[in-house]
């Protein structure tokens, strides 16, 4: 007698079918709780949530069980699907865990763009552990796949017919789910908005992650401007004309025309530590910036970011477009190529008008953030990574490594040669300089345990005060090899303006798990959420200073301190050195009067002052009309059909 191989099934067919969508339907769920488990750090605060958002849990499951349907119909193995399924959002889940530690915020659709740098990224975040959640929703899940599976006889599909329908079936539904008239109808029935954009930690902490990458993946499109037209941009044109003629901007007298190297650097969290409460210092363990900044102009810098974000701090800067200017999906490190081209950027708002060559140079590898791939459509000639930065021969003794990255002074030593190196070739140097010798993770034994300028703190114990130490001593060496550099162009013959900047504080967590920021006090919790405008504005801030060799190229504004940020500061070193700008960087200009800062989370006016949104600020009648001039430009060049996008690159009167 032959013996089956395979176990026969139990009952109809259509009764396998109801208990294969009720398994899909329970797996769903499951994975729904676990994903929750993680992002919430307990069960009873999941229960807690799923009672008062009933229909957001409902939402988060029903795509998890499509997605389970789907897959087992398509293996014919539901309780396989459900395994690859939960695996797949547990891996999700500790990625969103492992950002959160990193730098306090939450995964975003946009940083999927990293997707493929997800080891670099891990690489300088330091030493990464699961936390004990997600290995008991782990088990928990594979519980109820292994529970499929022993019931995997009345939940089996024979019928070719049937699985086909079920595979075609499923796999509308999931697009329909993530179509924009499906997102509409299943978010009005469940109560899931996704018109209102909002900050990345209030849309995680409130939809919950996964309906919070939904929410982004399916976000409806940024409007055009009311009467968005041909016609409408002419008279935009118009009027952008008439408001940079008003205020001189855009145009220079070529007698007054500077043509000094430029030498801009994004010092990797740095900040003015005094800032901080309740720590004090043996001696100043910024010295040089506090000298420096009475010879120069400086300030606080809004930086959007905390904690991370370096890329888009890049981007913001030198091409004038933030996050907010494109889908909650997008990245703006990684457009499509030819949208770094629809607009001049900074750096070639020196090489196109002058004698300029412009080069970057950073003190890590090519991997992050795209930069092989932007820098050049941005106008720069050379970049230069860490391993070529050490090819260049200049005279250096000692080791060129502090930490775990390349010495700032290094980098900066480096940045000096090929100026040196360009001016000598007859042109005047525009360089980018990115830090890393203060990049995390702040490990105490980081620096050997050296910290040269002794701290103390009424507050913390000793173990943070470990953390804290690290911080000090990187943001001391940063403080010191900008020194080094002033010191050397103060006995150089070539005008010389420095532009130097923290792109974000460090996201400092302590041994308990919370931020330096919040045991000092300054904010109530690590996420935003419950925080006030003004302590956003302070934490997403940093400092910077713009210096020159020579006074003259300041224009008598030595001394002076007003706020800037990632949006302005161009503008503000395009002004200094009376550059023949487009009209494009000329509204961005007009723009940095109005507003420093203008994002899902704040809004901080030209002036400095932090409010949670722009209609908040009561802006003037003038005032919003500078904005929604920029808001009509970018969006004809990126969304519309470039009606003034070729005249925007111009100057005014072209």
């Amino acid at each position: 007698m032959k013996k089956n191989k395979r176990p026969r099934e139990v009952g109809p067919e259509w009764f396998r079918w109801l208990m294969f969508l009720g398994g899909a339907l329970c797996m769903g769920l499951g994975v729904a709780i676990g994903v929750l488990w993680i992002n919430f750090g307990s069960l009873a605060a999941v229960a807690e949530w799923g009672g008062k958002y009933w229909n957001y849990l409902t939402m988060t499951a029903l795509l998890y069980a499509v997605a389970v349907y789907l897959l087992g119909s398509l293996l014919g193995r539901l309780w396989l699907s459900g395994l690859l399924v939960s695996v797949a959002a547990m891996i999700l889940a500790l990625v969103d865990y492992f950002k959160t530690a990193i730098n306090g915020t939450p995964l975003e659709l946009a940083d999927f763009g990293l997707a493929a740098q997800l080891g670099q990224v891990a690489g300088v975040a330091g030493e990464l552990k699961p936390p004990v959640d997600f290995w008991r929703a782990l088990a928990a899940l594979a519980v109820c796949a292994a529970l499929l599976f022993l019931f995997r006889r009345i939940t089996r599909l024979t019928s070719a017919r049937l699985r086909f329908l079920n595979i075609s079936g499923s796999l509308l539904v999931l697009l329909y789910l993530f179509s924009s008239g499906g997102a509409q109808t299943v978010g009005n029935l469940l109560g899931v908005d996704v018109y209102a954009r909002m900050p990345a930690a209030s849309n995680h902490s409130f939809y919950g992650l996964t309906l919070a990458l939904w929410r982004d993946a399916v976000m409806q499109d940024i409007p055009a401007p009311e009467g968005y037209s041909e016609a409408y941009m002419d008279q935009v044109l118009t009027r952008i004309d008439e408001l940079l003629t008003e205020q001189g901007i855009g145009t220079a007298d070529t007698e007054d025309q500077k043509q000094p190297n430029v030498i801009m650097i994004l010092s990797e969290a740095f900040f003015d530590l005094t800032r901080l409460p309740d720590l004090q210092y043996e001696a100043d363990p910024v010295a040089n910036f506090h000298a420096l900044a009475e010879e120069g102009i400086s300030g606080s810098f809004h930086s959007h970011y905390l904690g991370y974000g370096t890329g888009y701090i890049e981007m913001a800067m030198q091409y004038g477009v933030t996050n907010r200017d494109f889908g909650t999906s997008t990245n703006i490190c990684f457009l499509e190529d030819a949208e770094y081209e629809k607009y001049t950027a900074l750096a070639e708002q020196f090489t196109l008008t002058g004698n300029y060559r412009a080069e970057m140079l950073h003190a890590y590898n090519n991997s992050l953030y795209n930069r092989t791939v932007t820098y050049p459509l941005l106008g720069y000639d050379q970049l230069l990574f860490s391993e070529d930065v050490q090819n260049l021969g200049f005279a250096w003794t000692g080791g060129v490594y502090g930490g775990y990255y390349l010495k700032d002074e290094y980098l900066f030593t480096g940045m000096l040669d090929r100026m040196q190196t360009i001016n000598e070739s007859g042109q005047r140097a525009f360089l980018f300089g990115i830090t890393m010798e203060n990049h995390q993770p702040f490990d105490p034994e980081k620096f050997g345990y050296e910290c040269q300028i002794g701290v103390s703190s009424h507050t913390l114990g000793d173990p943070d005060m470990e953390i804290v130490r690290v911080m000090v001593e990187g943001i001391t060496r940063a403080d010191q090899a900008l020194g080094t550099l002033t010191d050397a162009l103060r006995r150089s013959d070539e005008p010389t303006i420095v532009v130097f900047f923290g792109d974000h504080r460090p996201n400092l967590f302590m041994t308990d798990g919370d931020t330096v920021y919040t045991k000092l006090g300054m904010c109530p919790s690590n996420g935003t959420d419950g925080w006030t405008a003004e302590q956003i504005n302070e934490l997403y801030s940093t400092d910077y200073l713009i210096w020159a060799n020579d006074p003259a190229l300041l224009q008598g504004q030595e001394g002076t301190c007003r706020d800037s940020s990632i949006t302005a500061l161009g503008p503000d070193l395009l002004e200094l050195t009376g550059q023949t700008i487009s009209r494009y960087w000329g509204v961005l200009e007009l723009a940095s009067q109005v507003s420093l800062t203008n994002t899902d989370l704040y809004f901080v006016s030209g002036q400095g002052q932090a409010y949670f949104s722009a209609e908040e600020a009561g802006l003037t009648a003038a005032e919003q009309e500078i904005l929604e001039l920029r808001e009509a430009v970018v969006y004809d060049a990126f969304y519309g059909e470039q009606y003034i996008t070729q005249q925007m690159n111009q100057p005014v009167g072209s």
